[in-house]
């Protein structure tokens, strides 16, 4: 009986291993939130899903946090501007 020869099988190439980050900026393929999401994805951190009535609501609450602040640098600045009005005049 004559022998048969198995083929060889060629090993697969692995190209998705890679020893430098090939994210650069100013190629085609470079993507700025690509590192973020890797690190977010490894320690398991999901951004939360947010409607459109809990976004104003947030952006709301935050300008009423720095109302008091705004006024307060309104009213600082207003009392130098009347000092200085009434010191050179």
């Amino acid at each position: 009986m004559p022998k048969t020869r198995k083929k060889r099988q060629k090993p697969e190439l692995d190209t998705t291993t890679t020893f430098a980050n090939m994210n650069i900026e100013g190629f085609k393929w470079y993507d700025p939130t690509l590192e973020k999401r890797i690190n977010n994805k490894k320690m398991g951190i999901v951004p939360p899903k947010v409607t459109r009535k809990e976004y104003w609501q947030m952006v709301r609450g935050a300008f009423a946090a720095m109302w008091p602040i705004l006024l307060g640098f309104a009213a600082i600045f207003g009392l130098i501007w009347l000092f200085a009005y009434m010191w050179l005049s």
